[in-house]
């Protein structure tokens, strides 16, 4: 069974802009596999690369060095086939739209029928499937302007599951979420990771949605260290993320989380891919925020 995502030594450099710039990557030399069913939080600042890695894992770009594949196959042969499914991190759409919340989930089918048939029984059977797994039957005729942000957010996540993806993507989710908002959308992320045998990948700056959501998390600045943990999320672990993460400021640190809580249990360990040169209700809807 092939990775669900495989990222093989991938950067991206954006073109140079003005006279004498010098371009930098973007992303650099980053080199990693999700293996299918599991959920990968991706942390990292504002800057660090994250969405120019969601836009390679969706096809949207193409590496400048090194190659993606999405279930042993391109990215845009993969949302082709409708094994994406993508909830942005700005939900661009005119409220005022005259569209109901039902209309909106059904086209997220669009990937799995022609533009120019009416919805089969299938069809429909996914569209009601996604309403009711985001829990919002009763609400299938409102229009999408009387929502509220929590609301809505679980209508585009709806229109995301209805073409049964295999891969959710996630882009800061939960931007402005208190921490109960946060756990709640971790629980519904959890029930459709269970019920519909998704790979999740969620992409934040935020390690309280990370925690939240993830069983493995990587740190993503430029280059990307990544922590395979199928035990789940530990404090050790994201102890271990932060020196990663802190390191561009306080500069190259190396923190064993696991000796300091004394754990010597093999069942622990987490693998290390470095370029740091270390060896070992309605609550959770939120507003963009700036590129990263």
């Amino acid at each position: 069974m092939p990775p669900a995502v495989e990222i093989d030594h991938v950067s991206y450099t954006y073109p140079a802009t003005g006279f004498d710039a010098q371009a930098a990557p973007a992303i650099d030399q980053v080199n990693f596999s999700i293996a299918q069913n599991t959920k990968l939080g991706i942390l990292g600042p504002n800057g660090g690369g994250k969405s120019t890695l969601i836009k390679l894992i969706l096809g949207i770009l193409q590496p400048t060095k090194g190659s993606v594949r999405v279930f042993g196959q391109s990215p845009a042969q993969a949302r082709q086939q409708g094994l994406i499914g993508y909830l942005p991190q700005r939900i661009e759409a005119d409220l005022d739209w005259p569209i109901s919340v039902r209309q909106v989930v059904a086209l997220g089918r669009a990937c799995r029928t022609k533009p120019w048939k009416k919805l089969s029984a299938d069809d429909n059977t996914a569209i009601d499937r996604a309403i009711e797994l985001v829990d919002l039957q009763s609400l299938s005729n409102r229009p999408i302007g009387a929502l509220s942000g929590g609301q809505l957010q679980r209508v585009m996540i709806a229109r995301a599951i209805a073409g049964n993806p295999r891969l959710l993507v996630l882009d800061e989710p939960t931007v402005g979420v208190d921490i109960a908002g946060q756990q709640r959308f971790g629980n519904l992320i959890d029930t459709l990771h269970k019920e519909l045998d998704l790979t999740v990948i969620l992409v934040s700056h935020d390690m309280r949605a990370i925690a939240a959501v993830a069983d493995r998390v990587a740190c993503l600045s430029r280059s990307l260290h990544f922590h395979d943990t199928p035990d789940g999320l530990t404090p050790a672990v994201l102890a271990q993320v932060f020196a990663h993460d802190v390191a561009g400021v306080f500069g190259d640190i190396h923190i064993d989380a696991h000796l300091a809580e004394s754990c010597d249990d093999p069942a622990h360990a987490h693998q290390h891919q470095h370029d740091c040169g270390c060896t070992d209700n309605d609550n959770f809807g939120g507003s963009g925020g700036d590129e990263s």
